[in-house]
């Protein structure tokens, strides 16, 4: 489902009364709320208001466990670190527990860090299928999300959960949610705005089928809902773009 909103003022609140609902379900449901957290610019806002005095209260905080779709590789605390940014935007406001809050160990090589996070993520579900509740998504301008960069090798993963890749593009290490994990998601959203994302959006949701180019198509979860929520400016090349709220695609 895609929907449309005028500005990315109305659509933060919609997301995060979306998230607040999610969590009180899967709660009431298993006692506990799994999301994995995306990076970039994009989702700050988001976190800022979860953390803020009118959402902190909605949500069960000690029952929800975050994780991350990707990582940059570089240390935690350095300024590009995706856990550096939800660190200060969510966990110290929110004062999360650090055993709810599982970060990519980003000391160990890249291979090595992706495979004690994926057995991270597998020791949490134990003998369940590894399905988040939620999972967040970005859209880059050259339609990559997670660390699913277009041209490179993670995009044909089939058995691995994480994997380690150099993209070449941003010439850096980054440690990424593979596309079966995602699609095992109860809750897929891709969370987009501004102008400038406009052209990525249309390839992804109109364009024929190529991974490779448009790597966000890649997420099609297989039992779960998959979501779209785009400010008018990111929608405004898309045939449904018209800004009128909700529609199929």
């Amino acid at each position: 489902m895609v929907t449309i909103f005028n500005t990315q003022e109305t659509l933060l609140p919609a997301l995060a009364d979306f998230i607040v609902t999610r969590s009180i379900e899967a709660i009431a449901r298993q006692g506990e709320f799994t999301i994995a957290l995306s990076g970039g610019s994009s989702p700050k806002n988001l976190y800022e208001l979860l953390a803020s005095d009118h959402y902190r209260n909605k949500v069960e905080w000690p029952k929800v466990y975050f994780f991350f779709g990707d990582e940059r590789y570089v240390p935690l605390d350095h300024p590009d670190s995706n856990f550096l940014m939800a660190k200060k935007a969510l966990f110290t406001p929110l004062g999360i527990s650090n055993d709810h809050i599982f970060a990519v160990d980003t000391i160990l090589r890249p291979d090595e860090s992706a495979q004690l996070y994926e057995q991270a993520i597998r020791d949490h579900f134990s003998h369940r299928p590894c399905s988040f509740d939620f999972i967040l998504l970005g859209l880059g301008d050259n339609s990559h999300t997670a660390s699913l960069f277009p041209h490179t090798s993670v995009l044909h993963e089939q058995t691995a959960l994480v994997k380690a890749l150099f993209v070449e593009e941003v010439e850096m290490y980054r440690v990424t949610f593979t596309a079966p994990l995602i699609n095992l998601a109860h809750t897929i959203v891709f969370l987009v705005y501004g102008a400038a994302k406009a052209e990525a959006v249309h390839h992804v949701l109109e364009d024929s089928l190529d991974i490779e180019e448009y790597p966000a198509q890649l997420v099609r979860p297989g039992k779960g809902e998959l979501y779209w929520y785009l400010d008018e400016a990111a929608a405004k090349k898309i045939k449904t773009g018209d800004g009128s709220g909700s529609i199929q695609p």
